[in-house]
């Protein structure tokens, strides 16, 4: 299955390295100035740097000509264009199966990415998302890498899942989509969480209590919506965040590490240089939080640290502040 992966960033182009290796991988971004260059180097140097594409990659600046060359469409963009996106898209998709590897939800409106998609290109078109703990740079490298792509389509799921499968790269396939792209979210904001407190070097017992707790509220958010419990406690869920708050490639945990430092928020943005899903994330998890009356205590903070309502020492003080309660209700 030929795929058209839409943005060329650093996780766009990986998954597009990573479909390449098994077959013809049309790869678009949306400035021409930037295909032309990798047309020319065969690099993503901006994004990732050093990486030679596979002779399979064919860099492209015409979106209806990717498109109609492939068999099916994989979108890589941060979750606040994902709709812009679909729109600019979908007049090319006809029939052809949607995939998306974007996380978080849509900004303002709080929806899941696959009911972004429905409501753009229908409920019954196959649709499917890549998710789990995966960093770019390990994938373009070749690093064994596993991942899960969730479905409303048995078949497109598998069709997803052998495009990209290889003895570097192994995928799961599950139908629960609205756990697999609740656990990719939420791991962004305890990732902005366990960065912080690292940034303040509050040592590794601090570090251990957050991921073991944030788990808790991701499960009891999981719950009142209805999710799986084994998809959050699998590769989208568990898996994601573990690798978003103790890698160093994070974006979220490099913003939480700067904050907690005492940087600006926007001094951290200029820094890192790419979209920090976690910020507009920690907006969207407070209010499913108030919706279905679940308690998030460490997702609330790092909402008011981000938000300039407390300070990170202020935030860590209220939470160890707490009254003693039973681990498990």
């Amino acid at each position: 299955m030929k795929f058209a992966v839409i943005g060329a960033g650093s996780w766009g182009t990986a998954l597009a390295i990573q479909l390449a290796r098994n077959g013809t991988t049309y790869l678009w971004g949306r400035k021409p100035q930037h295909i032309d260059e990798m047309q020319k180097s065969r690099k993503n140097q901006k994004y990732l740097p050093g990486i030679v594409f596979p002779d399979n990659i064919i860099p492209e600046k015409d979106l209806e000509k990717a498109i109609s060359s492939s068999d099916a469409v994989l979108v890589v963009s941060p979750s606040h264009a994902f709709a812009e996106i679909l729109k600019k898209i979908t007049p090319y998709l006809q029939e052809r199966p949607l995939a998306w590897a974007s996380k978080g939800f849509e900004p303002g409106s709080g929806r899941f990415l696959h009911q972004v998609a429905e409501d753009i290109i229908g409920k019954d078109h196959p649709m499917a998302l890549v998710t789990g703990p995966s960093f770019a740079k390990d994938v373009a490298e070749g690093k064994p890498t596993l991942v899960t792509v969730a479905s409303n389509s048995d078949q497109f799921a598998r069709d997803v899942a052998y495009a990209l499968h290889n003895s570097q790269f192994r995928v799961y396939i599950s139908h629960d989509m609205i756990g697999a792209e609740l656990g990719g979210a939420v791991k962004n904001v305890l990732a902005l969480a366990t960065g912080i407190c690292d940034g303040m070097q509050l040592g590794d017992n601090t570090r251990a209590a957050i991921l073991t707790r944030g788990m808790a509220e991701m499960m009891r958010l999981g719950q009142a919506m209805n999710c799986k419990p084994e998809t959050l406690m699998g590769l989208s869920g568990l898996g994601d965040l573990v690798l978003t708050c103790t890698g160093d490639l994070s974006r979220n945990r490099r913003m939480g590490l700067a904050l907690g430092r005492g940087q600006s928020i926007e001094e951290a943005k200029t820094e890192i240089g790419q979209v920090v899903e976690g910020i507009n994330t920690a907006d969207e998890v407070m209010r499913l939080a108030k919706k279905y009356n679940v308690d998030m205590p460490i997702s609330e903070h790092v909402w008011k640290v981000v938000n300039g309502l407390m300070t990170p020492a202020e935030a860590v003080k209220e939470l160890m502040s707490r009254e003693v309660r039973q681990e498990f209700e």
